[in-house]
């Protein structure tokens, strides 16, 4: 399993560790990886992702799963958060349009 969040994209990163005769040695930092279940509201299921612990925040920060994935961009989720992001709006355009019908 790789090291890399599914919502954020955020992965491990190298660098040196640096002594203080400064001698380097290479090192990794690895992500704080979380697996957590999250509920998606507009699709009324809950799904078991392995997030960092920032992207946690962040997804409780926009108002849940649903809100963090219709603004996040494309390009840095997974392709599993992909397939949810366009389950999401998918539904969230149908629910607006029996609303505009509604009324």
């Amino acid at each position: 399993m790789s090291r890399v969040c599914e919502l954020t994209g955020k992965a491990v990163l190298t660098g040196n560790n640096v002594s203080h005769a400064n001698n380097k040695s290479r090192r990794r930092f690895l992500p704080n990886l979380c697996s957590v279940t999250l509920i998606s509201d507009a699709l009324g299921q809950r799904y078991r992702l392995r997030v960092s612990a920032n992207a946690l925040r962040s997804v409780e920060h926009r108002g849940g799963l649903d809100a963090f994935l219709l603004k996040a961009g494309e390009t840095e989720l997974s392709q599993r958060a992909r397939l949810l992001k366009r389950q999401i709006a998918k539904k969230v355009a149908a629910e607006a349009g029996a609303e505009t019908q509604a009324a």
